[in-house]
């Protein structure tokens, strides 16, 4: 069903096959306050099962998204784990030049549903509440991903879970390993709120951004720091690997 899906896609839209590419470096950050604009999104196919759209590949089989980033800060307090070069770079451990609209489509390509456990309900005064959404177990199982980031390590390739380059402000201990939240896409007069504001993956909750950290302390924007020892120097490219819940069975096929 997804291949008939992204097929069709390509398809309608008449859509060009591409070569792989390696991801370009990223630009300086950008002027104070430019006007965003909502890129077009072309999907173009690589071969049977892998997709890009902008710089980000994606993958119908195993439904893994890969895009680039770079490290940005490996010190002071976190509320942001990923942003766009023209979102919140004192507080984001990595930057990115996606597109916050490309990715929201790849995963709504991929089927990821998403989950707004951890947005307050709102109350009649135009405030928020004490109370959360209530989302059926399996959705939010869906809506979980594992966050991996690569990079290269005199010259060596290296693979650790997100959560290893973060680490608790007042003991040290590492950021416990946890999958992270699909919160959905916030829209605001018809436009993607996270190409707006460069949210894309929030470790203090933000509404704003596609995903969230749902672990202790989500909801303390005093609580998290880059894991010095561990993490790379700023401005070292790194690969961001978003890949299904391993929790979930694999959709047997008809």
């Amino acid at each position: 069903m997804l291949r008939r899906l992204l097929t069709a896609l390509i398809l309608s839209t008449g859509l060009a096959t591409a070569q792989d590419r390696a991801p370009a470096e990223l630009p300086p950050p950008p002027s104070p306050n430019p006007p965003v604009v909502t890129p077009k999104a072309k999907v173009e196919r690589l071969d049977e099962t892998h997709f890009q759209i902008g710089e980000i590949k994606f993958d119908s089989a195993t439904r893994e998204i890969r895009f680039p980033a770079a490290v940005n800060m490996t010190e002071g307090l976190l509320e942001y784990a990923i942003v766009h070069t023209r979102g919140k770079l004192h507080e984001a451990l990595l930057v990115t030049r996606i597109s916050a609209t490309h990715l929201n489509l790849a995963l709504t390509l991929l089927r990821y549903p998403s989950s707004p456990e951890l947005y307050p309900l709102p109350n009649d005064k135009g405030g928020l509440t004490n109370q959360f959404p209530e989302v059926a177990p399996a959705t939010q199982a869906a809506a979980r991903v594992q966050v991996k980031i690569q990079w290269d390590d005199a010259g060596k390739s290296r693979t650790v879970p997100f959560n290893e380059w973060i680490q608790h402000a007042t003991n040290g201990s590492v950021m416990p390993e946890t999958l992270w939240v699909y919160g959905g896409a916030e829209v605001s007069d018809g436009k993607l709120v996270a190409e707006a504001t460069g949210d894309i993956m929030a470790i203090f909750t933000a509404k704003s951004a596609l995903f969230n950290y749902p672990g202790k302390g989500h909801d303390d924007d005093t609580v998290w720091l880059p894991f010095p020892k561990r993490v790379p120097a700023v401005g070292t490219k790194v690969t961001v690997i978003i890949a299904p819940n391993p929790e979930l069975k694999p959709v047997s096929k008809p």
